[in-house]
């Protein structure tokens, strides 16, 4: 069922729109006052820890349409909020949203495509070079006054290593752009795109088994989730590194746990967790072994820039009668023609592993 959009005209009056992005603007900002000058108000309600579905209600009533972040959207919440027209995401992951409730009520969604990539792929490769020369150990003997200029403190270089993708959308692309300068093996594996020039495409299988580094850029779908699991990491290769810049769920934390404390993997860079804030990730007590940021790779200064410029751009065109930009629950067919890694080739990634 292809979503539509009705759109109340600019000269309605007190219509709600909810923030629940952190990053999202003040009211003194241009972009507030395109939807103030439609007659909007902006009902701002950070996401800073999970929210329950009957919190999510309650910030939804009287609303129109939403800038959101992660918080999910169920089909509960669709059944409870008749009113909503639009959900506008600051990202370009829709994990957390059922896109085919939210069609079946007339809600529109939409990404931020392209908005964030360049900063999740710098991001990739700073965790990557900062896990290989134990760049935060460092740091802290440093601040502690603690010299450790010796080999047994040395790093590894990323020159001549083989560096695994597991997935080839705009950000695995754009991380194999950036390694073609470190002078190493990039190899990857996607169920449906073409690898990137300077990308050698191999099976799943030899992808895991053959990388010092696998890096992970994949949808969180039923298919994906907990993909990397105790039989992938056990296939790894012994000694390498894993890198996670896209969606907690993929990663089986305590397994990937137990075979760094075993000494079967290296380490691991990862800036998603199955839990965020992540309080109780077997992850956490790991230091040394591992280098872990609170999901920000998809954030910098420019990054933002973009981000709330489509968002506001995706809320002002649905509210006026125009279909947004980059709006993603379509019918299945669409939705795979416009996204590589969608949910008919996440299946593929579980098959190729059997």
């Amino acid at each position: 069922m292809t979503a539509t959009v009705p759109g109340p005209q600019p000269q309605q009056r007190g219509r709600i729109v909810l923030v629940t992005w952190p990053d999202y603007p003040d009211d003194s900002s241009a972009q507030t006052a395109r939807l103030t000058a439609l007659g909007l108000t902006l009902r701002r309600a950070p996401r800073l820890h999970d929210r329950s579905q009957d919190e999510l209600v309650e910030l939804l009533d009287g609303c129109v349409a939403g800038i959101v972040s992660t918080d999910p959207f169920t089909r509960a919440v669709f059944e409870a909020t008749p009113g909503l027209r639009l959900l506008s995401r600051v990202g370009v992951g829709t994990d957390s949203i059922d896109l085919e409730a939210a069609a079946e009520h007339g809600v529109g969604v939409t990404v931020a495509r392209g908005a964030n990539e360049e900063a999740v792929a710098d991001h990739t490769i700073g965790l990557i070079l900062a896990l290989l020369r134990r760049v935060p150990e460092l740091d802290r003997a440093v601040r502690d006054g603690r010299w450790l200029r010796t080999g047994q403190w040395a790093g590894r270089n990323l020159h001549g290593k083989t560096v695994g993708l597991l997935g080839m959308g705009a950000i695995s692309q754009l991380v194999a752009r950036r390694l073609r300068g470190f002078g190493v093996d990039i190899v990857g594996y996607d169920p449906v795109a073409p690898p990137p020039p300077g990308v050698r495409a191999a099976r799943m299988l030899d992808v895991v088994t053959s990388a010092d580094v696998l890096s992970l850029h994949l949808p969180l779908t039923q298919h994906t989730r907990n993909l990397v699991d105790g039989a992938l990491l056990a296939r790894m290769k012994p000694g390498a590194v894993l890198v996670n810049t896209s969606r907690g769920g993929i990663v089986d934390e305590q397994a990937l746990a137990d075979a760094i404390r075993a000494g079967r993997l290296r380490g691991a860079a990862i800036d998603v967790f199955s839990e965020e804030p992540p309080r109780t990730s077997p992850l956490l007590p790991l230091w040394g072994s591992t280098v872990l940021t609170p999901h920000i790779g998809g954030l910098s200064k420019e990054a933002i820039d973009q981000m709330v410029e489509h968002a506001t751009g995706a809320v002002v065109a649905a509210l006026t009668g125009n279909e947004p930009p980059d709006l993603v629950n379509r019918p299945v067919r669409a939705l795979w023609e416009e996204s590589p890694n969608g949910p008919v080739g996440a299946a593929v990634y579980r098959e190729e592993l059997s």
